[in-house]
């Protein structure tokens, strides 16, 4: 039984608290089908959060089965289903491969056969198994309800909350949502809860409660509303809860309440309950979560499929993967000049010497500030590689993180099958770049591995830091434009292509990362080219090893940050 006893949500506005549940106390008997209605803004989906746990309450109790949620802890994510008012699954992935990653992520491992029986039946409550096969994408309002349903009855859930599943809907589909929720409620005790607007299909229920300004003013079967609130039709039920105070009603309710539950009770009794699992055992579900790696897996094999399947995508990806680093190399068609120097030729007369010297500064102008300007190149080209990886990464899908994360998802799994995706392309486009136009352009570095490095680490800090972005914003657009944001002020504050003040340049200089990655490129290049290019640029280098290790750190508060944003509470 789920009881609520005296329950109050509350929030401040101006300075004035405001009761956004008042007062509400209520109780389901299991295998109950109840709808929560009421006029917009009344607390439906504030109370159905409370239930759920995702809102906490400011007074009060809620139990099951005795047990006081609010000082015990909130059920398992296993025990409970949520579904949200709209559709939360990728648009790339089969109705099957949504259903199947569900299990992997929140049913610990059932055997081969186990596995393929708790699908087939998941598939095959919810009406799915004759479009299976089909992507999510071309699936109808109704379908997509239903799919949102079976992702969450993997786990055979005792409570289902159900938030407005049935708006945007035909007559006709929501009829047929609304049978199926019927339908699941009387599988071995499970409360179903639906909050709906709409007023149609009420027979199907067991209960309803109805919900004025916070407040509860009824709760009882369907076919006693129009009696209750003197009215024709159900449909005149809110205009008539308009013509008297909220208060009035919950005081008018909580006088009557006692023979309303009387008659529920004896409702319940006559009610039929099927199990919900076969009873020779062959589905048996435990409460416990997959382990790490399992979700680790799931997530990342899911992460490629849809990588894959996106064919907008992936053809942005290759472009970029060849034609940055053309782009690069077009800056030295002509060719890098060799360095030199004056003690290569004798000069037969000061003149002479003098036309040499001049010669050769401006050959130092020229080759130094052509290998400086490719180096940085290769850098800012890397850094929007690593903003167009990750910036959309985690905000563009953080409400189907979110479902998950609420049905069981470890977090920690999931920023680890980032980083080992995202990882990936990192190693690829800097691996590539970097050997694509060594081999054109032949930079005079005295240790490659060195310049590898530094492309690389450049590459996975501006990575990971337009991911901790991603995971910190409200909105994809959000985290892409101050990605974008980020990558485009690299390149005026790395001091590398005009001298910074220098009480500005020690202020920036720690946090951009482009100058890092330039500073200990040119400072790996071979000593005559390293006194070319000290000859065009102002801003002082750095030794390499020391670059590195300040884009490690880059990395590491880009992956912390990332954590952060991964762990914070977001509403569903």
């Amino acid at each position: 039984m789920l009881e609520l006893k005296d329950i109050y949500f509350s929030i401040e506005k101006n300075d004035e608290e405001v009761h956004l549940i008042d007062d509400a106390s209520l109780k389901i008997n299991p295998g109950h089908f109840m709808a929560i209605v009421g006029p917009s803004g009344c607390g439906k989906t504030t109370l159905l959060k409370l239930i759920a746990g995702l809102n906490v309450e400011s007074k009060g109790n809620l139990y099951w089965n005795g047990r006081d949620l609010s000082e015990e802890g909130d059920l398992e994510p296993s025990e409970i289903g949520y579904v949200p008012q709209f559709s939360i699954a990728y648009e790339l992935l089969t109705v099957e491969e949504s259903v199947r990653s569900a299990i992997r992520l929140r049913v610990r491992g059932q055997g081969r056969a186990a596995f393929h029986d708790l699908l087939e039946k998941v598939l095959e409550d919810t009406g799915l198994t004759a479009i299976r096969g089909r992507p999510v994408r071309v699936l109808s309002g109704g379908q997509r309800r239903r799919l949102s349903l079976a992702l969450e009855l993997v786990t055979n859930p005792v409570l289902l909350l159900c938030d407005e599943v049935t708006s945007g809907l035909d007559p006709k589909s929501e009829q047929e949502v609304v049978k199926l929720l019927h339908q699941l409620s009387r599988d071995a005790g499970r409360i179903v809860i639906n909050v709906t607007h709409s007023l149609a299909n009420l027979d199907l229920y067991d209960s309803v409660l109805v919900l004025h300004e916070g407040k509860v003013v009824y709760h009882g079967q369907p076919r006693a509303l129009e009696h209750y609130f003197s009215v024709t039709i159900a449909e005149d039920i809110y205009p008539r809860l308009a013509k008297r105070e909220s208060s009035d009603w919950a005081q008018s309710w909580k006088k009557h309440r006692a023979n309303y539950y009387e008659a529920l009770d004896s409702a319940a009794q006559a009610v039929p309950q099927t199990a919900a699992v076969p009873q020779d055992g062959t589905i048996t579900l435990s409460s416990a979560m997959p382990g790490f790696f399992v979700q680790f897996m799931t997530l990342l094999i899911r992460r490629w499929k849809l990588f894959l399947r996106d064919g907008g995508q992936l053809f942005l990806q290759i472009a970029i993967l060849i034609g940055f680093p053309v782009l690069v190399v077009i800056f030295a068609l002509d060719g890098i000049e060799p360095i030199k120097s004056l003690s290569e030729s004798i000069a037969a007369n000061p003149i002479e010497e003098a036309n040499q010297q001049a010669e050769i500064f401006k050959n130092h102008l020229k080759t130094g500030g052509l290998i400086s300007g490719l180096i940085m190149f290769q850098v800012i080209l890397l850094t929007l590689m690593a903003s167009n990886n990750s910036a959309r990464e985690i905000a563009g899908e953080r409400q189907i993180y979110e479902k998950e994360r609420f049905g069981g998802l470890n977090p920690l799994s999931y920023l680890a099958s980032k980083v080992a995706f995202l990882g990936f392309l990192v190693l690829v486009q800097s691996v590539w770049m970097a050997i694509f136009v060594q081999n054109i352009c032949h930079l005079p570095t005295e240790d490659f591995g060195m310049h590898l490095a530094l492309l690389l680490a450049v590459n996975a800090a501006m990575t990971a830091i337009c991911l901790g972005i991603s995971a910190m914003s409200k909105t994809a657009e959000q985290s892409s434009l101050l990605s974008v944001y980020l990558v485009g002020f690299q390149l005026p504050l790395s001091g590398a292509v005009l001298a910074l003040p220098n009480y500005v340049e020690w202020i920036t200089r720690p946090f951009i990362s482009a100058y890092w990655a330039w500073s200990g490129g040119v400072s790996s290049l071979d000593s005559r080219t390293l006194s070319a290019v000290d000859n065009v640029v102002d801003t002082s280098l750095q030794a390499s090893w020391l670059c590195l290790l300040v884009l490690c750190i880059h990395f590491a508060v880009g992956m912390f940050v990332a954590y952060v944003g991964v762990k914070k509470n977001r509403c569903l």
